[in-house]
């Protein structure tokens, strides 16, 4: 990337010493730059199909490849799990891949994948529990057939769970050797709620009460056609593709009515000051906000150009005010973030030096206050929607990244148009938008959080008001794997 960058102005040059006439009307500086519009951007759409159990299958074919990746939306997630059980839609992803089928076991499946290059993957997030294939395309009838046993038929080799259970909870051990992440799993919890779906997290002790029936009644009871998206995208043709689907997944019957169980979050901010003692770091890491928006917002348009403006770039307010000017951060980022089916989070973000902790959270937060007292610009709006909007065929610029986001959408129930929509929607954001969404981030209502040693800080934490120690602490982790 550096190397681009040195290589333009030869470039320039050269091109100046061959063209001296156009040469004297070239721009000088980099304000007199002038672009022409943007080329039209076609998205390619899928195909959507739905089966008559009701699995929806979204088809895409791209042929440049001999490749077919599927991905697979089952509508379960860590959000689901029951609080004495936390971890087990995780364990329940892992076990449904490493554990087998009931015909072939994992080992064997490792095998039968390896010799053909192919791969399955089975991993679960918040809100969903995603399934991936990718194989070559000869071998793509056989390894689907395999994909959907995954699916409906998992063995869930009980050696196979102490195995992920023991991996769980090293994770769980190391959890807080990162301070970065300490800082943020710890303002999830405290933005969201500890006891939140959002903000709750594995311990040993609902790792170790996870058994064997546990992810079999996790399975009966989330794994259905009706509950998944299934997209395919590669080369294939469409005939062939519906036939393997339907001949795979075609006899699986529906399930019963269902409804998402709530996944309640605090609604309320939390102002105050968190701390989390971590006395083996020599810098504070400082997390301050509190509860964004959904991607429905109605304001999502004007706060992607709010965020851009805020930090989207080495010439944004936070990056160049904070870290350049004043010379306070390692780190600096933040902006409004949005969720598909629930608000995401609106947070500042820095690390610095022990002894510049109290200066940075001063100057996080007069960055938040001037988004109103020194609103936006047309020039710095206009810079960061011309931005978002050149790279926004970056994003998308590969029929799997469509694909991706396509599911997303179908999945959430959100139009498969937004991906359409989305460049429209920027272009037509205006500077009093934009300084309307930035009243979205309350200073006022901030939760600040400060991980970082307890010796070394130019002002006390209370300076900011009052501090609620927060204790990371971790329990002897259990010997062979369970409590």
């Amino acid at each position: 990337m550096m190397r681009f960058h040195l290589r333009v102005p030869v470039l320039l040059a050269a091109a100046s010493l061959l063209l001296p006439a156009a040469a004297a009307a070239q721009a000088t500086r980099a304000g007199e730059l002038r672009y022409p519009p943007l080329p039209a951007f076609d998205i390619p759409q899928p195909e959507r199909v739905v089966l008559d159990n009701g699995m929806v299958v979204m088809l895409l074919e791209d042929h440049e490849l001999p490749l077919v990746d599927a991905t697979a939306l089952i509508r379960t997630g860590s959000r689901f799990d029951p609080a004495d059980k936390v971890g087990l839609a995780g364990l329940g992803a892992e076990v449904l891949r490493s554990g087998g089928t009931q015909s072939m076991p994992g080992d064997a499946l490792d095998d039968f994948l390896e010799s053909r290059a192919a791969a399955i993957e089975v991993n679960a997030g918040d809100g969903e529990t995603r399934a991936t294939l990718s194989s070559l395309k000869p071998d793509f009838p056989q390894v689907l057939r395999v994909f959907a046993d995954v699916l409906r038929r998992p063995a869930f080799d009980n050696a196979k769970l102490e195995v992920a259970r023991n991996q769980a909870i090293a994770e769980v051990s190391r959890r807080n050797d990162d301070a970065g992440r300490v800082a943020a799993r710890e303002f999830r919890k405290v933005v969201y709620g500890a006891d939140s779906p959002y903000g709750r997290t594995e311990t040993f002790a609902t790792l170790g009460s996870i058994r064997r029936d546990d992810l079999v009644a996790w399975h009966r009871t989330s794994f259905y056609p009706d509950r998944i998206v299934l997209g395919l995208v590669g080369d294939f043709q469409r005939e062939e593709a519906l036939r393997l689907i339907r001949e795979a997944f075609g006899d699986w019957q529906k399930g019963p009515a269902w409804k998402p169980p709530e996944a309640p979050y605090r609604r309320q901010p939390s102002p105050g000051v968190y701390y989390v003692e971590k006395d083996d770091v020599t810098q504070s890491y400082v997390q301050m906000g509190h509860l964004g928006v959904l991607v429905s917002d109605p304001d999502f348009y004007a706060l992607e150009v709010l965020n851009h403006v805020l930090s989207g770039s080495f010439a944004s307010r936070l990056f160049n005010n904070v870290r350049t000017r004043k010379g306070l951060a390692y780190s600096v980022f933040g902006g409004v973030d949005s969720e598909w089916d629930h608000p995401g989070v609106a947070s500042l973000f820095l690390s610095t030096k022990t002894e510049t902790t109290a200066a940075g959270i001063e100057a996080l937060l007069e960055e938040a206050r001037n988004l109103q007292a020194l609103p936006p610009t047309q020039d710095e709006v206009e810079k960061a929607r011309q931005s978002l909007l050149n790279s926004f065929v970056f994003r998308f610029d590969t029929r799997r990244e469509v694909l991706a986001r396509q599911l997303l959408l179908e999945y959430y129930g959100y139009p498969l148009d937004w991906l359409s929509r989305y460049r429209s929607g920027i272009e037509a954001v205006t500077v009093e938008q934009v300084r309307q969404a930035a009243r979205r981030l309350r200073p006022e209502e901030f939760t600040i959080l400060v991980v970082g040693p307890s010796q070394g800080m130019e002002k006390p934490l209370s300076t900011f008001g009052p501090v609620t120690r927060v204790d990371v602490s971790l329990p002897e982790p259990p010997q062979g794997g369970r409590r």
